[in-house]
């Protein structure tokens, strides 16, 4: 009997141990080691069972049952705290538990997400539907498209940071921001201004710039508003970085022949306005921006370009293509090597 019960204890003790061992390794290891943040929102009245399904859903934990566990265990069943937060597949089941107990909801902080290519007034737009700030605010800081201010005396100059960032410097005092609010993703506290904001994005510009590729714009010959000029078409252009390299290569090519550009990026810019094929009354608008009549770049950006776009400006690709359109339908773009070749390409395509 004694015998007996021995091997029961020690059963037990195995038993245990191995529960005990895998309770430890599901609490402290996290989901992925690489994951990225997830905005988790814990509604009033939810239940640990539920949050806990919520959080296997979101790819937060991996189990449902370890996270109940632990919760028991430590006694939070009444301790979480309902808001929005900032968690991450890298954050171990005991981290997110003080996050959830803790209540550091985001409740001060929101998420804004600027897509590549918008214009300035593409983001005033978007604030002010997110009710963060009025359209005109932003575009009297940064600027209104289009404008130089050295012409238009009637509205007040946008801010200058050109003291705070060194990339500024080349770029005129009388055009504004757009080209240089980077797109991207942004946390933010629900207080913070536009100039907190822009000085935000303007910061993250100055980032994805690497040194490297401030040298190669410097061994060009290039300014860094140049480039930034050149890739605000491209990325109005094209969507891929290959053929953004390519068409880059065109474009250049065309400003030291002497050609224009002939970008109907250009053309949506001014008329705010995209079009499958613009009209040849289009290509006449007066406008310095018109790349249809004057030479080489505009005056500015017409877009704020991601990173792909400024590394195709800065490393174009050499190739024996002249022109290029692209597809309605599929967004494919198409290169041709002669005027006559890119005429049968428009009468196919477009």
């Amino acid at each position: 009997m004694k015998q007996i019960i021995k091997y029961a204890v020690i059963v037990c003790l195995a038993v245990f141990f191995i529960f005990f061992t895998a309770y430890l390794r599901a609490i402290s290891q996290p989901v992925n080691p690489n994951g990225e943040d997830v905005i988790f929102t814990v509604a009033e009245g939810e239940g640990v069972k539920l949050i806990g399904l919520n959080l296997v859903d979101s790819g937060l934990i991996n189990s449902k049952f370890w996270f109940e566990f632990y919760i028991w265990r430590t006694k939070n069943e009444k301790k979480i705290q309902a808001g929005e937060y900032i968690l991450n597949p890298r954050y171990s089941i005991k981290k997110i538990t003080s996050i959830l107990v803790g209540g550091e909801a985001i409740s001060q902080e929101r998420t804004i997400k600027i897509i590549e290519g918008w214009r300035i007034v593409d983001m005033a737009n978007y604030f002010e539907k997110q009710g963060m700030f009025s359209a005109e605010e932003l575009l009297k800081l940064a600027g209104y498209p289009r404008v130089d201010y050295r012409v238009n005396r009637e509205i007040s100059n946008p801010r200058d940071y050109s003291s705070d960032f060194d990339f500024l410097a080349d770029k005129p005092v009388y055009y504004g921001l757009e080209g240089y609010l980077f797109p991207d993703t942004y946390r933010v506290f629900k207080d913070s201004t536009l100039d907190d904001i822009a000085r935000k994005m303007l910061a993250n510009f100055g980032v994805k710039l690497s040194e490297e590729m401030r040298a190669e714009i410097k061994k060009q010959g290039k300014s860094i508003f140049e480039v930034v000029t050149m890739a605000s078409l491209l990325e109005k252009e094209v969507r891929s970085e290959e053929d953004m390299k390519i068409a880059s290569g065109i474009f250049w090519n065309r400003i030291k022949a002497g050609q224009p550009l002939e970008s109907c990026a250009t053309l949506a810019y001014i008329l705010e306005q995209n079009k499958p094929q613009y009209s040849l009354e289009d290509t006449k608008i007066d406008s310095p921006y018109n790349t249809y009549l004057i030479l080489g770049l505009p005056p500015g950006p017409i877009s704020n370009p991601g990173l792909k776009a400024i590394r195709a400006a800065i490393y174009p690709k050499d190739t024996d293509y002249n022109y290029f359109l692209n597809r309605p339908d599929t967004g494919e773009t198409v290169f041709s090597r002669t005027y006559e070749e890119h005429l049968r390409n428009k009468a196919k395509h477009l």
